[in-house]
């Protein structure tokens, strides 16, 4: 698997990284259906056979059972491996989640993830969101405290824009950045690829096959055999989900079915072609996916392999275009 270097560290990090969203069970609202921790051990365990060398979690997932199941997991491993996880999502009474960070929170969250990761230090801690708006100085001293006590090894962000990049950076250097970027949500060009190339600042990326929409085994049935927790099926306002609404879905079928043609020809998978399109920007160190159950992760990996030409740049990017102007 090929490394790339995390911002102005030492540390590199696989191309790919194991995302753990998805093995947080259904029980959350931002579930994507039940789940056995077997399965998602066994995963992960596939993905760093593979030569993935770092995982990425949340304490959010599952509130507590994604970090659960990758601390088992690391530690059934036995070898070296790189893990980041994150704060700031917290449990409604109902277990729902909100966003929160503040210095109290976050001191109390490290503690939890700590235990359940089996570590007493994390290689990468992350706050999750910048919200509330008003305590994200706040919140970043709070992590540059905990590097300071030996609690993270490097402090890091996610879903930051260049507003919350700078106020961070002022008070020290932000590590990583992890925002979603895929074929279908394009949001930090040019501005975050411009901003963490010039501080030397890791991009790990998020969903580059856009929580599943591009592995190219969407198709209206598919859609319908999502369990009812999967939060792909129960929240059809998202951003994600409408291109699974009507009128829009007939659209969304006929560009997957171009990318299909286009990855088909390199005899690669849609997902392999969304993967390698991430990794085609070199201010990306990283593009995190995810894998439930084992012998999913290993068709993905492939793509890490793939570097796409300028002529197969150029026709997705005209893909791209054709079906941006004929969405609702």
């Amino acid at each position: 698997m090929k490394t790339r270097k995390l911002g102005n560290t030492d540390v590199e990090l696989s191309v790919i990284g194991f995302g753990t969203w998805a093995i947080g069970g259904g029980n959350w609202g931002m579930g994507w259906g039940d789940q056995d921790e077997k399965d998602s051990i066994a995963a992960i365990l596939e993905g760093l056979d593979q030569g993935i060398n770092w995982i990425d979690t949340a304490h959010a997932y599952g509130f507590g059972e994604s970090e659960s199941a990758v601390g088992k997991a690391v530690k059934e491993y036995g070898g070296e491996v790189f893990v980041a996880t994150k704060c700031g999502v917290l449990p409604k009474e109902d277990r729902s989640p909100y966003r929160f960070i503040s210095r109290k929170t976050i001191f109390e969250e490290v503690e939890g993830s700590l235990k359940r990761l089996q570590t007493d230090c994390i290689d990468l801690y992350q706050i999750h969101w910048p919200e509330p708006q008003e305590n994200v100085e706040e919140g970043w001293q709070a992590l540059l405290d905990l590097q300071k006590e030996g609690k993270i090894r490097h402090p890091g962000v996610c879903n930051f824009f260049e507003n919350e990049l700078n106020r961070a950076e002022s008070l020290g250097h932000v590590t990583s950045n992890q925002p979603q970027y895929s074929l279908l949500d394009r949001r930090i060009e040019p501005d975050v690829l411009n901003w963490c190339r010039e501080k030397s600042t890791g991009l790990l990326t998020y969903s580059p096959m856009h929580s599943g929409l591009l592995t190219g085994k969407v198709s209206r049935e598919w859609y319908e055999s999502l369990p009812s927790n999967d939060w792909r099926k129960h929240k059809k306002d998202h951003p994600v989900t409408k291109h699974l609404q009507e009128p829009n879905l007939e659209n969304f079928l006929d560009f997957v079915e171009n990318l299909k043609t286009i990855a088909a020809e390199s005899d690669y998978t849609v997902g392999q072609l969304a993967v390698a399109w991430v990794l085609s920007h070199s201010e990306v160190t990283s593009a995190i996916v995810g894998a439930r159950k084992p012998g999913q992760i290993v068709e993905t990996a492939q793509a890490a392999e793939w570097e796409l030409s300028q002529d197969e740049l150029d026709r997705i990017e005209n893909a791209c275009s054709e079906f941006a102007q004929n969405v609702k």
